[in-house]
């Protein structure tokens, strides 16, 4: 018979409902949230409120493109946690209600265990690119920056990460000074394309082990456009472009050299990447390159399911099934937790 898994993503500002059968990935539909965009940032009571607006009518567009009935569902899997918990709840308590109406079970998802796992996603039966246990996994995104060693769906341990800001953080910060607007990641990278990635040289953390540290980084950026700034006021609109790339450089080169630290301490060259900042094209080329030279076989996630998105959770959902990892009605959302 059969699993058919409904995925609720909700933990921060995208709005997100997926069907996956049987592993296969059958609608993927995700609303975003503009009205940030003004203020530079995710505002949490502005995002729960648009989740409340848009989850209904999310879920019924996942199920239509699914072309399945809601009587065909076998549970319905959703993000527990960690995010905002105001838009956790929303995703939370709709999915207890229709649980409940259906009379099917809950799956409650780690996000960030989604994020490594959308990798298992597949579009169609005789999808197979999916890396091997035990693999190495880069989640990067705007608050997370680790080192994953992924023993199995359910066994992952972080072997390094962030003791202060995360890489996608130190992107939107150092883009915002810069006056690119929010979020300002995707514009380093469109940016950077066009730039001299070996402009500008900024100070790089020297922390032990395979942790990562991004504060320095982002202050040897704040110092550099002041000192120019103070012989040059039109110093930034002059070099957009080679401030972009040598500071796409800079965070790449940081993710690489642990990535490469922690492919020789443990002997694994299954090596994938995941969360918002893997659709940054330098870290991908970065990837490929150390494909070329260490003899690793890499993993790049597409670019839907780079972001947050509902396909990542079904899929969690769907290996959880099958272990009967089923979740109690009374369970409520953390804004915090570990993999």
């Amino acid at each position: 018979m059969s699993i058919t898994i409904l995925g609720i993503e909700s933990s921060c500002d995208d709005t997100s409902a997926a069907v996956i059968r049987d592993g296969v990935m059958l609608s993927n539909v995700i609303a975003g949230q503009a009205v940030h965009e003004a203020y530079g940032g995710v505002v949490p009571e502005l995002a729960s409120r648009a989740h409340q607006q848009n989850i209904i009518p999310v879920v019924t567009e996942a199920i239509k493109r699914a072309g399945i009935d809601r009587s065909e569902l076998s549970a319905i899997a959703f993000t527990r946690g960690p995010g905002l918990m105001g838009s956790l709840l929303v995703g939370t308590s709709f999915s207890k209600g229709l649980a409940l109406s259906l009379h099917i079970p809950m799956i409650e998802v780690n996000h960030l265990q989604a994020h490594v796992l959308a990798h298992f996603i597949k579009e169609h039966p005789e999808d197979d690119h999916q890396p091997a246990f035990p693999f190495l996994c880069l989640l990067v995104s705007g608050g997370n920056s680790q080192i994953i060693k992924v023993d199995s769906y359910n066994k992952m341990e972080v072997i390094g990460q962030t003791i202060d800001d995360a890489a996608g953080e130190a992107f939107d910060k150092c883009a915002k000074v810069m006056g690119l607007g929010y979020p300002g990641g995707p514009v380093v990278n469109r940016l950077a394309n066009e730039g001299n990635p070996k402009a500008f040289k900024f100070s790089k953390p020297h922390i032990p082990g395979l942790n990562y540290s991004f504060s320095g980084l982002k202050t040897s950026f704040l110092y550099t456009l002041r000192d120019k700034l103070a012989e040059n006021a039109d110093f930034i609109e002059e070099n957009k472009a080679d401030l972009c790339a040598s500071l796409q450089a800079t965070v790449v080169d940081i993710l690489m050299d642990k990535l490469r630290k922690a492919s020789q301490e443990t002997g694994i060259k299954e090596i994938a990447v995941a969360g918002g900042v893997s659709a940054n094209s330098g870290l991908r080329d970065a990837f490929e390159d150390h494909a070329r030279r260490y003899g690793w076989n890499v993993f790049l996630p597409q670019f839907a399911f780079t972001t947050d998105n509902a396909a990542m959770v079904a899929i969690t959902g769907y290996y959880k099934y099958l272990d009967r990892l089923f979740c109690p009605m009374d369970a409520v959302p953390f804004s915090r937790v570990e993999i």
